[in-house]
C-alpha cells in the first residue's frame, strides 16, 4: 500500500481483516492506534486479551457469559423461561434490554440464512434451538429476526421447523421499518415492536 513503510503497509492491511472495518475509516483506526499514549495501547491490548480469556458463549443462549460464572440470562431467576426471544445477533439483545420491557430468555442464532453468502440453517444455532425446545418447557418463541430477506426466510424456515409443536410462535410488530435492524433502533420502537408482537 505504502512503498518504503512495511510496518505501516502491514497494519493496513491486517486491518483490512476486521470485519465491518468501512475502507474509509481503515486510516483513521489506523492513526488512532499509531497515536495512543504506550499505556493506553497496554492497556487496549491488555483488555481485549482478557476479554477473550474471560468471556465464551452460553451453551444454552449463545450470549456471552464469563468463563467462571453462569449466564446472567440462563441462570437468572427472575426471567420468565417459558418464552423465548429468538434473534440473529448478541448485539440486538442489547437493544431489547434497554426497553427494560422484556423478562423472558433469548437464544443468539449467530446470523441469518444467506445462501449468496454461503450461509445455510446448519451455520446457525437453528437445531439447538429445536433441541431447547423440545428438553424444557417453552410456550413461546419470539422471532425477532431482522425485516430483511435473509431475516424473513430465517424465521420462516425456523417456523417451518417448529410446526406441530404445542407452542405459540409470535414476531415482532411491524412498526419497525423494513429492511431495519434492531441495533439501530431506539428503544421505544423496539419496546411496541416487542410488547404487539403478533402470532407468526
Amino acid at each position: 500500500m505504502v512503498e518504503g513503510l512495511p510496518t505501516l503497509d502491514h497494519l493496513l492491511k491486517v486491518l483490512q481483516q476486521v470485519p465491518y472495518l468501512a475502507s474509509k475509516n481503515l486510516y483513521r483506526v489506523a492513526a488512532h492506534f499509531l497515536e495512543m499514549q504506550p499505556q493506553q495501547m497496554m492497556q487496549f491490548c491488555a483488555t481485549l486479551e482478557a476479554a477473550q480469556k474471560k468471556l465464551t458463549k452460553c451453551a444454552i443462549c449463545f450470549y456471552w457469559q464469563e468463563v467462571s460464572e453462569g449466564c446472567v440470562f440462563c441462570s437468572s431467576s427472575k426471567r420468565d423461561a417459558s418464552i423465548v426471544c429468538v434473534v440473529e445477533t448478541w448485539q440486538e439483545i442489547l437493544a431489547i434490554e434497554k426497553t427494560r420491557g422484556y423478562l423472558g430468555m433469548y437464544h443468539v442464532l449467530g446470523g441469518s440464512i444467506s445462501p449468496l453468502e454461503g450461509i445455510g440453517p446448519e451455520d446457525l444455532t437453528i437445531d439447538a434451538l429445536i433441541d431447547r425446545v423440545n428438553s424444557s418447557q417453552i410456550h413461546e418463541i419470539i422471532l425477532a429476526t431482522n425485516q430483511t430477506p435473509e431475516g424473513e426466510a430465517t424465521a420462516t424456515y425456523i417456523a417451518r421447523k417448529l410446526k406441530g409443536k404445542n407452542i405459540a410462535i409470535s414476531c415482532l410488530a411491524r412498526g419497525l421499518p423494513v429492511g431495519s435492524s434492531l441495533e439501530g433502533m431506539d428503544r421505544l420502537t423496539v419496546f411496541k415492536a416487542l410488547s404487539e408482537r403478533r402470532p407468526f
